[in-house]
């Protein structure tokens, strides 16, 4: 059967091609933020693997280093927004795929987890920065959060669902769960992936929380990461 992934965001299905679409601007975005050409010519999956090899050259502290002054206005901004309320605002999309099986999408993602597989981490969206696991199994994340112009930091406890306010939901026997905290430890939100397998492949239904005072537009653009990420991650872990 062939492997193809149909999106529902703002409750509009959305085709793999239209999510790519996305990934090209977005592409060209990071790429300016970087300072580095891109083959602005080239198909998006020739563009997605230069610009991950650019950020690998630069390396997690070189790209750490460079944003460091847009990480701690970022990380001021979240720790005052957490201050205020600790309410959520929810990031949703859906996959519908044709071929493959949740559970092979889960524990691929787990295993380049486990292997701290920066380059696939990377490779999944240009609004990817920093991805990296610790000893510890938690996961430093450096990205622009629903496209926007300046990078956020938060760490990524995979397993841990403290502080998230959506449930989870019998009918999906696999899940990835996360809560992300602050540098300083302060709880922002965290993750809640769950899939299931349908008759000609699997759904996922994915759910980010952020703090409540986050832009609009940014969790509207959000749904697009989202999308965006584990579609190449589901394309990735099937590709075996």
């Amino acid at each position: 059967m062939a492997f193809d992934i149909e999106a529902a965001i703002d409750g509009k299905r959305v085709s793999r091609a239209g999510v790519l679409a996305w990934e090209n601007r977005r592409i060209t975005a990071s790429a300016k933020v970087l300072g580095i050409p891109v083959a602005p010519d080239a198909d998006v999956a020739s563009r997605r693997e230069e610009l991950m090899q650019a950020k690998l050259s630069i390396g997690a502290e070189g790209l750490l280093d460079r944003f460091a002054a847009q990480l701690r206005i970022a990380d001021w901004s979240a720790q005052l927004g957490s201050r205020i309320t600790t309410r959520r605002a929810f990031v949703t999309a859906d996959l519908h795929v044709a071929g493959g099986s949740a559970g092979q999408l889960v524990q691929w993602f787990d295993e380049q987890l486990n292997l701290n597989n920066q380059a696939a981490m990377l490779r999944a969206c240009p609004d990817h920065y920093v991805l990296r696991t610790d000893s510890g199994g938690r996961q430093q994340v450096v990205q622009a959060i629903g496209a926007s112009p300046m990078l956020n930091q938060f760490f990524l406890d995979y397993g841990s669902e403290e502080g998230l306010a959506n449930p989870r939901e019998p009918q999906y026997p696999h899940q990835i769960v996360a809560s992300a905290r602050l540098v300083d430890g302060t709880l922002i939100g965290g993750a809640r992936m769950q899939f299931r397998d349908t008759r000609t492949g699997f759904f996922a239904r994915l759910i980010e929380e952020f703090p409540l005072l986050t832009p609009g537009f940014m969790i509207k653009q959000q749904r697009w990461h989202t999308t965006l990420e584990f579609s190449n991650w589901a394309e990735a872990a099937h590709a075996q």
